[in-house]
């Protein structure tokens, strides 16, 4: 009996260190979604998925403009710094070839973005609940976000596509085209959602697995001071 005690303070103390490694990586986890939701942000506005390569062509073939195309406007390079782009986000309409892509990057950024607010929940709910729904909502977002870059080459096909890389382009061939690094951020951005989610499910099973039932209002309040 006289050992119960210690046995106590031994399994508080380890209560405690938990607690706060679960608030250091909680608050990491946080930080990466905020940046993630910055990210998709970009995907959908920037008009660099594609554009025109370095690559010579022969003398014989039509002289082809420079610029780039994203989701919602196409971009040509000027004699001026400035390029000379037509459409944009501002009009809330995507480019015909683009529309079913654009809604599907449009469904992860809210995803994402409603996972951001859902971290105002701590101070209401465990934070097993909380992480568990941020986890599902990446999870939508990473697929929704895969399923978009898998479409999207098959969109290549279009006059858009063709005034700016030439008769060549066709599904999944981009003729005097590239892939852009708008295009690598998204496919980054399913790797990222992914593990996130698997994060938060990590992080949302080991509270619910070694800490109390009476715990999990703690725990909120540390991820709330962090």
């Amino acid at each position: 009996m006289s050992q119960c005690p210690g046995i106590m303070d031994l399994a508080r103390l380890y209560q405690t260190e938990f607690v706060r490694s679960a608030r250091a990586v909680g608050v990491l986890w946080a930080v990466c979604t905020l940046c993630l939701a910055i990210v998709q942000v970009v995907i959908l506005l920037q008009p660099s998925w594609i554009g025109t390569s370095d690559t010579p062509v022969l003398q014989a073939a039509p002289v082809l403009p420079k610029g780039t195309i994203g989701l919602f406007e196409v971009c040509m390079e000027t004699e001026w710094p400035i390029p000379d782009c037509r459409g944009g986000v501002s009009s809330l309409s995507p480019l015909p070839c683009f529309q079913s892509v654009a809604v599907l990057v449009g469904v992860s950024l809210w995803a994402v973005w409603t996972s951001v607010l859902c971290l105002c929940l701590f101070r209401f709910c465990s934070a097993v609940t909380v992480y568990k729904i941020c986890a599902w909502l990446q999870l939508t977002a990473g697929f929704c976000l895969a399923l978009a870059c898998l479409l999207f080459p098959d969109s290549w096909e279009s006059p858009e596509m063709r005034a700016l890389c030439g008769d060549s382009v066709g599904s999944f061939s981009l003729g005097n085209c590239s892939v852009h690094w708008t295009f690598i951020l998204a496919v980054l951005g399913v790797l990222d959602c992914s593990i996130l989610a698997t994060l938060a499910f990590v992080l949302a099973n080991r509270q619910d697995a070694l800490l109390p039932p009476n715990s999990h209002d703690v725990t909120s309040g540390l991820l709330m001071t962090a």
